[in-house]
This record gives C-alpha cells, sequence and structure tokens, in this order.
C-alpha cells in the first residue's frame, strides 16, 4: 500500500511541480505542449532514476526531532502509519490543487503532513524554528526570484530591445548573456542536480564529496580553503560550462541566417536559451523532488523490513527499485495532467514571451541556488520562487500587465499546504489505527472519493483545449493553435482592414451605376470572418489568458476594433436600399471619401502591427515612439476623411433640391462612412495609454 501511494505522490509531483520547468516555455511558445511534455518526461526521469539520491533522511527536510536516543519500537511504528497518512494527504492535496490549476509546492505538502503526524503523535518533535523558515520563504523567495528576473528581464530590455537594430545587437549580447547564466546553472547543476550523484561517490570512496559540495558545517567564502561555501572544484567546472556556453553560442549566432525579422529573430535566440534552462530546471527538479514520493517510503520500508521494527536514526538506504517507481510516476504525472498547471504558470499570472521566460527562468535558478548554500539552508520551493519570477518579468510591462487575481489564488493555497496535508495526515493515522488492513480499506477509499471528486465537471473551460467559438458548422472557423493574443488580434484588424476594402469596392459598383450585389455579400461574409477572430480573441482571453497591458484595456481594444467592421458592413447595407443620388460630382465626393477611409483603416491596421511589435520588444521606448507616430498619422487621417465628408455632405444639401430622398441617401452613406473613419481613430486612441504607461 505504501508503494500504491508513492507512485500515487509521484504522479502528483509531475502533475503539479512540472510546470517549474516547462510552463513558461509553453506559454511563450518555445516548445509545444507535446513537444514540453516529451522533454519533461526524459529529464525529470533520467533526474530521478540516475541522479536521484540513494540515501534520504528518515524525517523530510528535519522539521521533526524526536532527540539522541534513537526510535523505539512503538515509536517506530508510530511513524510508519504516520509517515504513509502524510505521503497521501500530500498527495490529494497536490491532486486538489491541481485540478483548479494551483501551482503549490510538493515538498511543503509533504512536509505539512510530517509536521502535522508528528505533533500527534509526540508534540514536542515538531522543529517550530524550521516551520517558521518554511513560512517565512512563502514571502523571500517569490520576492527575490521576482527582484532578479525583474532586473534581468529589464537589461535584455534595454541592452537589446531598445537598439536600432535588436537581431545584430543580439548576435553580440547573447553569448555575454549566456556565460553568468551558465555559470549559475553549472553550480546550481552540481549543488541540487547531481547532490545524490557526488554522495554515492563518496560513498564508494571515488571522490571526496566535500571538495565538491558546499559543507553544512562550511566556515569561510575562501574557495581554496577547506570547509568553503563554495569549493574551487565547483567554481572551475560551472565556469568552463559558462566559457565553453558563451563561445559556442557566439559561434552559432555569428554563422546564423535569421529567418524572422526583429523581435521575433531575437525571440529565437532566446527561445534556445529558455529551453536549456527548462531542461535543466526538469533534470534536477526530479533529481531532488522525487524524495518527496519516496523518501517517506524509504523510512516505512526501512521500519517494515527491519529486524526489531525500528527506524533508522539518520538516513536509510533508497533501493533503486523505489527510484525508479518514482520517476515513473513523475513521468506519467508530466503527461496525463501537466497541463493544467502549466496553463496558470505560462498564461494566466502575466503574457509569457520567450525573453520573459528566460528571465523568469535564471531568477528562479539563481535564487534557489542562493538559498540551497548552507549558510543560509533555508528550504525554499521551486514553485514559489518561479511563480514570484513570472510576476516579476509581468511586473516589468507595469501593474497592469500581471493578474493579481490569480496570484493572490496561487498565495492563498501556498499557505494552505501545511495545515491541508497536517490536517489530512492526522485523520489518515487516526483512521489507519495502527492496523494494516485499515490502511488498505482507507487508502482505496480515499482514491475512490477523490477520484470521483476531481473528475466532476468544474463548470470552468477546458484552459489547454485552444477551440475558437462555438459557431455553426457552415461557418469556417479560425483555427488560434500558436498564435498569441497579439498576433490574433492583429489578424483581427486584417479582416476589419478586408472588410473596409470590400466595402469601398461595393461603394465604387454602386457610385458606377452598376448592381454591387456580389460586393455587399462579399463585404457581409468579410465582417463575418472578422466576427469569427474576435470570438477566439475573446474565448482565448476568457479562458484566463493574460495580456501584458491588461485583461479589460485589451477587451476594450477589441470591442473597438470590431467596431469598425460593423460599420463598414453598415456602409454596405445602406448602398441595398436604394439608388444613390444621380450626380456625377457627388458621386466622385462619395468616391473620394470611400478611399480616405480605407487609408484611414490600413494605417490603423499599421498601428495594430506595430502593437504586435511593441508587445515582443518589452515595451520599449522606441517602439513606443514609433506607435504614438502611427496613431496621430490615423488622426491626422480621419481629420482629412472629416473633411471631405463634411464638403460632399455641403454639396449634397446644396445641389439635391430635386432629389431629396436619393440627395438624403446620398448623406447618410456619407455619414456611415464617416462613422467608419472616426471609429478607426477611437480604436487606435485606445492605444494611448500603453504608450504613457
Amino acid at each position: 500500500m505504501a508503494a500504491l501511494i508513492a507512485a500515487y505522490m509521484a504522479w502528483n509531483i509531475g502533475a503539479n511541480d512540472v510546470a517549474n520547468a516547462m510552463g513558461t516555455s509553453v506559454g511563450s511558445g518555445a516548445l509545444t505542449l507535446k513537444r514540453a511534455i516529451i522533454v519533461a518526461a526524459v529529464f525529470e526521469f533520467a533526474g530521478a532514476v540516475f541522479f536521484g539520491s540513494h540515501v534520504t533522511d528518515t524525517i523530510r527536510k528535519g522539521v521533526l526531532d524526536f532527540g539522541t536516543d534513537g526510535f523505539d519500537y512503538e515509536l517506530s511504528q508510530n511513524l510508519m502509519y504516520g509517515f504513509l497518512g502524510a505521503l497521501l494527504a500530500a498527495a490529494i492535496w497536490l491532486t486538489i490543487a491541481t485540478k483548479y490549476g494551483l501551482p503549490v509546492s510538493t515538498t511543503h505538502s509533504i512536509v505539512g503532513g510530517v509536521i502535522g503526524m508528528g505533533l500527534f503523535i509526540q508534540a514536542d518533535s515538531v522543529n517550530w524554528g524550521k516551520v517558521f523558515e518554511i513560512v517565512l520563504s512563502w514571502i523571500i523567495s517569490p520576492l527575490l526570484g521576482g527582484l532578479i528576473a525583474y532586473i534581468s528581464f529589464n537589461i535584455i530590455k534595454r541592452v537589446i530591445m531598445n537598439h536600432d537594430d535588436p537581431v545584430e545587437r543580439t548576435r553580440k549580447v547573447a553569448p555575454l548573456l549566456a556565460l553568468p547564466t551558465f555559470f549559475v546553472l553549472g553550480l546550481a547543476l552540481q549543488f541540487k542536480g547531481l547532490k545524490g550523484f557526488y554522495s554515492n561517490l563518496d560513498n564508494k570512496g571515488i571522490i571526496n564529496k566535500s571538495n565538491w559540495l558546499p559543507p553544512k558545517d562550511g566556515t569561510t567564502f575562501n574557495p581554496m580553503a577547506d570547509g568553503a561555501w563554495i569549493p574551487i572544484n565547483s567554481l572551475l567546472v560551472a565556469l568552463t560550462i559558462g566559457i565553453l556556453a558563451s563561445a559556442i553560442l557566439w559561434q552559432v549566432l555569428r554563422r546564423y541566417e535569421f529567418k524572422e525579422d526583429g523581435y521575433a529573430g531575437v525571440e529565437r535566440v532566446f527561445i534556445w536559451l529558455q529551453i536549456i534552462t527548462a531542461c535543466y530546471v526538469a533534470f534536477a527538479h526530479g533529481a531532488n523532488d522525487v524524495a518527496n514520493a519516496i523518501g517517506p517510503m524509504a523510512a516505512i520500508y526501512d521500519i517494515s523490513t527491519s529486524a526489531n521494527g525500528t527506524l533508522s536514526p539518520e538516513q536509510v538506504d533508497v533501493p533503486i527499485e523505489l527510484l525508479l517507481l518514482g520517476g515513473a510516476g513523475i513521468t506519467i504525472g508530466v503527461a496525463t495532467w501537466g497541463y493544467k498547471v502549466m496553463d496558470t504558470i505560462g498564461k494566466k499570472i502575466t503574457h509569457i514571451t520567450p525573453s520573459r521566460g528566460f528571465a523568469a527562468e535564471f531568477g528562479a535558478a539563481t535564487t534557489v541556488l542562493i538559498f540551497s548554500m548552507p549558510f543560509l539552508a533555508v528550504p525554499i520551493s521551486t514553485t514559489h520562487t518561479l511563480v514570484g519570477a513570472v510576476v516579476g518579468v509581468g511586473l516589468a510591462g507595469g501593474a497592469s500587465a500581471v493578474d493579481f487575481r490569480v496570484f493572490w489564488k496561487i498565495a492563498a493555497s501556498w499557505v494552505a499546504s501545511l495545515p491541508v496535508a497536517g490536517i489530512g495526515a492526522v485523520i489518515f493515522f487516526i483512521l489507519f489505527a495502527g492496523n494494516p488492513t485499515n490502511v488498505a480499506i482507507v487508502t482505496l477509499l480515499a482514491f475512490g472519493i477523490t477520484g470521483y471528486v476531481v473528475s466532476r465537471p468544474s463548470g470552468e473551460v477546458d484552459p489547454h483545449a485552444l477551440v475558437v467559438s462555438e459557431t455553426p458548422s457552415t461557418i469556417p472557423t479560425v483555427s488560434v493553435m500558436g498564435l498569441t493574443p497579439f498576433e490574433l488580434f492583429h489578424n483581427h484588424a486584417i479582416a476589419v482592414e478586408k472588410t473596409v476594402t470590400c466595402m469601398a469596392e461595393a461603394v465604387s459598383v454602386a457610385v458606377s451605376g452598376k448592381d454591387p450585389t456580389k460586393e455587399i455579400e462579399a463585404t457581409v461574409l468579410a465582417e463575418l470572418d472578422a466576427d469569427n477572430i474576435k470570438a477566439s480573441l475573446r474565448d482565448e482571453i476568457g479562458k484566463g489568458v493574460m495580456i501584458t497591458i491588461g485583461r479589460d484595456n485589451f477587451l476594450h481594444m477589441i470591442s473597438r476594433q470590431d467596431r469598425i467592421a460593423d460599420y463598414a458592413q453598415n456602409v454596405a447595407e445602406q448602398l441595398s436600399f436604394r439608388t444613390l443620388y444621380e450626380n456625377k460630382d457627388a458621386r466622385n465626393n462619395l468616391v473620394r471619401m470611400a478611399d480616405a477611409v480605407v487609408k484611414t483603416v490600413s494605417r490603423y491596421e499599421d498601428a495594430v502591427e506595430q502593437l504586435k511589435n511593441l508587445s515582443l520588444s518589452g515595451y520599449s521606448r522606441k517602439e513606443k515612439d514609433e506607435l504614438s507616430r502611427l496613431i496621430r498619422e490615423v488622426n491626422l487621417l480621419e481629420h482629412e476623411a472629416d473633411k471631405i465628408e463634411r464638403d460632399s455632405a455641403a454639396f449634397v444639401f446644396t445641389e439635391g433640391d430635386e432629389e431629396p430622398l436619393a440627395a438624403m441617401h446620398m448623406y447618410r452613406v456619407l455619414q456611415r462612412l464617416d462613422d467608419v473613419a472616426n471609429s478607426c481613430e477611437m480604436a487606435a486612441n485606445a492605444f494611448l495609454p500603453i504608450i504613457y504607461d
């Protein structure tokens, strides 16, 4: 039963914690979901099985202290059932959190279960100092991770994005950025990912791990001295990794021909860097956090197989079978349910691009490395740190770029982890009643009830099912897979421009005296296509996808843009009511007005494309200035359209006395054309808060 519970816990670790490694990569588009699952599964499994520690602490993270007298039979038996309860309670809590897409700490969940059962078994056993450190880490790790990510992204934005030629700038700067990045990853890989590997070699007498890993009783920052916090061997290895990575990237970029222009080319380089950092995080996570599933299981195994039924006081061996169990469970969890938390990390907190995702992962990896040093030794959560880092890169685009409603829900789930898992562990310990039969019955019932609860529909749209709005099967739908909201917004602007172009053709045909029915129908169909894209875009935002400029602002921009197409369709429909005023000059004025409207809409579409570029640049000043120029041009073109409409209307009212109904009809068409131009101006001016934010 313990093996079954441990496998279930490992499955939950894969389903929830994998977002630490892959959430930002999926959110930024650096990896598709399928590829992210494959990469995460491979590296998580490799880290867990090949480099997971073959020994583990009997009491996770030192939160319980039963003194130095050892463990007698009664206490050991209570701990065995207590560990069973802690594992089961933590696993169920993780299932519930994953169901709602909440990234919580698997480490803190199992620690909460251990604290709960420790309080119940022996109240004075809890190390409250360690518990205080864990609570403190809820604040410290997100803040530091967010600060480093914020600074990192601002450096990228200032040095690369603000440059006149960002692609060429990337060729020169990216290798320099790779050096500190891979230096940090090199240290973190040794201290976190390969910690168990070094311990295994030390146990076999091959190396002295104190020459490679920070000693718990270290006393100095001097890397050459005995007991150095960061041994010289590790520094040299990390520096070598950093220099090699920098040199390789420099050689690659020197020869690489970018297929993408501008910021898309910049993001291509950061896709490479982000995928590498994601692979590291997945590998280190598998090597470290597999202990959250198999650590308590190893203690249970140790007690149940010992000659006298007692627990080893210090560390217990972890059989390779348990590492395989943990690795397999994590891998299956990644593949089956990992997308839920990935969606929250990658899309719902803030808008992620590869450069932002890289900054977030670098901030998280650096923070975890700092706090893993023995001179701090605070048990922080990678999940908490990465969430803080994602918020940090979001704040680099302004406070409106972060959905704090989602963040506070996540933070509340962090606080709930310890008490929920702790109370659950106590309840299960009582229900087990020290009886193996009870363990089997209670565990299977718990599995059944949990499965029933989480399988019930929550009433929410599946956040990963990127489908367009529900429309009749006869209406062509628009695929949004792989498109960012800004790209989809630009696609909508193109569809709106097409609607206006079809409308102008209808005006031209009507002015020539021919039947404009065909062109009117084309306008209606173009507006319908624009509506489909609009619905897709709103659906995407409705699923909780966060936009850098704020969800409410973005929805307002969509409505303003959609109004342009609506007015254009209205112009075309007006043409079908009756023939136009039979006056050559009046009809020529109408064509001039339609041309002025087309020019205004065309320049507006340029502004939307620039908005897409602005978002890719991290809202750099030079791109804001370019957007400001285009908005100003839209306003000037709308002013020119206003003048034509005014002069044309005056001519119609002056010359149209003989055909008053036809003249009034001509005036209404002019008014509707003016509405199209005015709606363009209002839609463009809706971008102004982005410029002045």
